[in-house]
């Protein structure tokens, strides 16, 4: 059952689920700038850019103590997994602390479980611990039931999170669905939401039900509605 009672937070503390995201392909040099610099100044997790782009906020952020997310085989899943491998490896040269990457949606639905978790483990291989790996499963594109598989095949390729979608198709992030994950994994692994959280509310009730971070372009309207709770 997904939680219905939301907890009550500051913003800094909601301000530490959130990956401040900035995935637009038409985003330039200003907008990352910007996007660095409040990630500095509200205290975010992360930032979550596009591989192009994260030895430029890695050098931005220089100093500070946010991650830098770089998303790999984004946002479709379906190039081969040398190429998200090579992605994945530029990506930690050049300063990434976390992998965001798709799956091999189609090979999911097709039931070729083994791709998908080579697939992973490619990524895995090219990015070892302490770079951490979040699995991006597309959810809105998913059964029940390649849901759960999808996440049991994350885990045991050694992967830190799963996540539910990459805010580029037909769906987010829903209640049941990371309730649905939270449930499926172990409780050390993250669950991350992402896809449609624009607000306070829907971030905090992403998190009762079992989201342990917070993948949002929002970041600012978030955190700032955590100050407006009674």
């Amino acid at each position: 059952m997904v939680p219905q009672k939301s907890p009550k937070m500051t913003a800094a503390e909601m301000a530490q689920y959130i990956d401040h995201t900035l995935l637009k392909p038409e985003a330039t040099s200003t907008a990352f700038d910007k996007l660095c610099e409040e990630a500095v100044r509200y205290g975010f997790k992360a930032v979550c850019v596009n591989s192009g782009w994260v030895a430029y906020v890695v050098n931005k952020l220089k100093g500070t103590a946010i991650a830098v997310c770089s998303v790999i085989g984004f946002p479709l899943g379906a190039m081969h997994s040398l190429g998200k491998a090579f992605e994945a490896r530029k990506a930690v040269e050049d300063g990434a602390r976390e992998l965001d990457m798709v799956i091999n949606i189609g090979a999911l639905k097709a039931g070729d479980l083994k791709a998908v978790q080579e697939d992973i483990l490619a990524v895995r291989h090219e990015a070892e611990h302490p770079v951490l790996l979040k699995v991006i499963i597309e959810t809105c594109l998913l059964t029940t039931e390649e849901k759960v598989k999808a996440c049991e095949i994350a885990q045991n390729a050694g992967a830190d999170f799963v996540k539910t979608s990459t805010g580029f198709d037909a769906g987010g992030a829903t209640l049941e669905d990371v309730a649905l994950m939270r449930k499926t994994v172990d409780p050390e692994m993250g669950v991350k939401a992402s896809g449609g959280i624009k607000d306070y509310e829907t971030a905090a009730a992403m998190i009762a039900a079992g989201a342990t971070r917070i993948g949002a372009g929002a970041g600012v309207t978030i955190v700032n509605g955590a100050e407006e709770q009674p």
